[in-house]
């Protein structure tokens, strides 16, 4: 059967009639930005604090794009009569986003937690060569980072979280567990247990153990200790001596 003369023309008519009566969907960018999903590979952010220079992110790089630069520095032993260590301080990091092809390798890889996804995309550059950003480009990238997604219900507790939540679990217990000296039963208000204020244990104020005032112990007034007193020689003619 012909084909009717004009139904090509009736058809794509009715399409754009169709398509009048919808609502646009266009994007008015960049008065309108998108709204990204969460995990939307964008940029990649350093956090140069987690960063040990294992150079683990550059050797699994299939572009070769990721710059690494350190040197090592020694660091002074902890006690006296220790070792010192020698530690890797990071000079240089760099990607060349040029190269990069998004594929997220180094931050799989990362066993410290040091690269980032963010959903930032406008770094565009009008030369290549600036398309490599340094470590203090990556740095800011960091505070565009999204929160990770919270945790499932039933999902097991982060063992970095539970070993801090154990830890100050442990610190209160002890800290409750201290005793707190409180004043002992028949004692008075800065005084020691026992005593009166301003003497002894056991004795009166101002006195020493076991004596009257004024007398050495055991003894009493103006005697030597251990003696009694005795009365004064006389004289054979009836007078004292």
């Amino acid at each position: 059967m012909a084909p009717i003369p004009g139904s090509g023309l009736a058809k794509g008519l009715a399409v754009t009639l169709r398509t009048m009566t919808k609502k646009t969907v266009t994007a008015q960018y960049p008065d309108a930005q998108p709204e990204l999903p969460p995990r939307t590979r964008g940029v990649i952010g350093l956090f140069e604090e987690n960063c040990t220079v294992c150079m683990l992110c550059a050797r699994e790089c299939p572009d070769w794009c990721i710059y690494i630069d350190s040197h090592k520095e020694t660091v002074p032993a902890a006690a006296p009569g220790g070792r010192e260590r020698s530690r890797n301080v990071l000079d240089r990091f760099a990607i060349d986003f040029a190269l990069c092809m998004y594929c997220g390798i180094c931050i799989e890889v990362c066993p410290f937690d040091a690269l980032f996804w963010s959903p930032e995309f406008e770094y565009a550059e009008t030369d290549i060569h600036e398309l490599t950003h340094e470590r203090d480009k990556l740095r800011d990238w960091m505070w565009t980072v999204p929160a990770p997604p919270a945790l499932d219900p039933g999902a097991e507790e982060p063992k970095e979280i539970a070993a801090a939540r154990k830890t100050a679990e442990k610190l209160a217990a002890a800290a409750q567990a201290e005793p707190t000296p409180e004043p002992g039963p028949g004692t008075q208000a800065g005084a020691t247990p026992g005593a009166q204020a301003g003497a002894a244990p056991g004795t009166g104020a101002g006195t020493q153990p076991g004596t009257d005032a004024g007398t050495q112990p055991g003894n009493n007034a103006g005697t030597h200790p251990g003696s009694t007193p005795q009365a004064k020689p006389t004289d054979p003619q009836g007078g004292e001596s």
